[in-house]
């Protein structure tokens, strides 16, 4: 009677599946992006009043939705780009995982510019998830002690490192703050989460479980 069965590693998805999810998913959040937007302009922006209004109790609604909004279709149009290509390699390692490194950005990053944004000011904008997941991508390889991570995050920094000067007070009606918690809980969600991807990656390299028979 066989009491084991081989194999203690776990179904890895098809790439083809892989790549084909992580595009719906940040396809459909860019889409809504868009919906919110357009209700957002035919109201005279009228939805930007719930962004973060720092050290406001008022304006602390805005950690939960200061990053569906934008400034007009400019303000939405700039960051599309970024959402699309970072949210998709992010992504591609896991839908799971990737919702969770976007938890992690979107609050802290909302309430570090809560805490620290210029009083009587407004916060609206994907810009706290963008740098979050930029800074991710870039710094998880080194947590994780992944090659593979590493060099997709060289590469990452390569084509969007320069935004990271984006963190620093440059421009009058840029919301810096929201830039620089946003990477600063992107390489805080890279060290939460490194303990894990090293596990999963264990797992996958262990040799099978033998069969036992009797």
């Amino acid at each position: 009677m066989t009491l084991g069965t081989s194999g203690a590693q776990p179904a890895t998805q098809p790439r083809r599946s892989r790549w084909a999810s992580a595009a719906m998913v940040i396809g459909g959040f860019v889409a809504v992006l868009y919906v919110i937007e357009a209700v957002d302009v035919a109201s005279g922006l009228a939805l930007d009043r719930h962004g973060i209004g720092p050290r406001s109790v008022d304006g602390l609604q805005g950690v939960a939705f200061a990053p569906l909004l934008h400034h007009g279709w400019d303000h939405l149009f700039a960051n599309t780009v970024p959402l699309l290509v970072l949210g998709f390699v992010l992504m591609l390692s896991g839908i799971a995982r990737g919702l969770a490194v976007t938890a992690v950005v979107w609050i802290v990053g909302g309430l570090g510019t809560w805490l620290t944004g210029e009083t009587a000011s407004l916060h609206v904008g994907a810009s706290i998830i963008v740098f979050g997941w930029l800074s991710y991508l870039i710094v998880r390889g080194v947590f994780a002690r992944d090659l593979g991570q590493l060099l997709v995050g060289v590469l990452v920094l390569l084509v969007y490192g320069s935004a990271l000067w984006g963190v620093l007070p440059t421009q009058e009606d840029v919301s810096w703050q929201g830039h620089l918690f946003g990477a600063l809980a992107g390489v805080l969600a890279a060290w939460m989460f490194a303990g894990a991807a090293r596990r999963e990656r264990a797992a996958r390299t262990l040799p099978p479980s033998p069969t036992l028979h009797r």
